[in-house]
């Protein structure tokens, strides 16, 4: 599979080993160098301590809901940059 480089050094991992490492948007990604010159590329290794992981790590992607933070607010909350918005005051 090839893929090309932008000018900001980005790259797009394709779909199919995306899902093999099981990579979702805001994943951390491991570039290694081997013993013969090539580059494994793998998940990162989660550092996060074990009650984040059970507490929060299964939220992660969860809410997918294709709104913006503000919209999201404004559905929660019933308001949003208003001036009965008591976070403005």
């Amino acid at each position: 599979m090839t893929t090309t480089l932008t000018r900001k050094g980005q790259v797009t991992v394709p779909k199919k080993i995306r899902d093999y490492l099981g990579l979702r948007p805001g994943s951390a990604v491991d570039f290694l160098l081997g013993p013969n010159g090539e580059v494994i590329v793998r998940p990162a290794e989660d550092t996060a301590p074990a009650h984040c992981k059970d507490r929060f790590g299964k939220l992660r992607g969860t809410l997918d809901t294709g709104r913006t933070t503000d919209e999201l607010m404004h559905v929660l909350r019933g308001y949003d940059t208003d001036a009965n918005d008591p976070g403005l005051k």
